[in-house]
C-alpha cells in the first residue's frame, strides 16, 4: 500500500483498530498507525496533512 491508497488503508486501520473512533484520531497517531501496517510499503515521509485527512475521512466513511 502507498499513501494514495486511502480506502485500502482505511479498511486496514478499521481492522487493526476496531475500538478507535477515527473522528478523534490525531494525525500524529494516524501517521504512525499507517506506517505500522504490514501491507504499507511507502516512504514514511511521503505523507501530507491532506493525505492524512483523506485517510481519516475514508476511515470514517468505512465505519459508517
Amino acid at each position: 500500500m502507498n499513501w494514495t491508497d486511502t480506502l485500502d488503508i482505511a479498511i486496514a486501520l478499521d481492522e487493526a483498530h476496531p475500538d478507535v473512533d477515527p473522528q478523534w484520531v490525531r494525525f500524529t497517531d494516524l501517521h504512525g498507525w499507517v506506517c505500522a501496517l504490514a501491507e504499507f510499503d511507502d516512504d514514511p515521509e511521503g505523507s501530507t496533512e491532506k493525505i492524512l485527512e483523506a485517510i481519516q475521512m475514508a476511515w470514517i466513511d468505512e465505519r459508517d
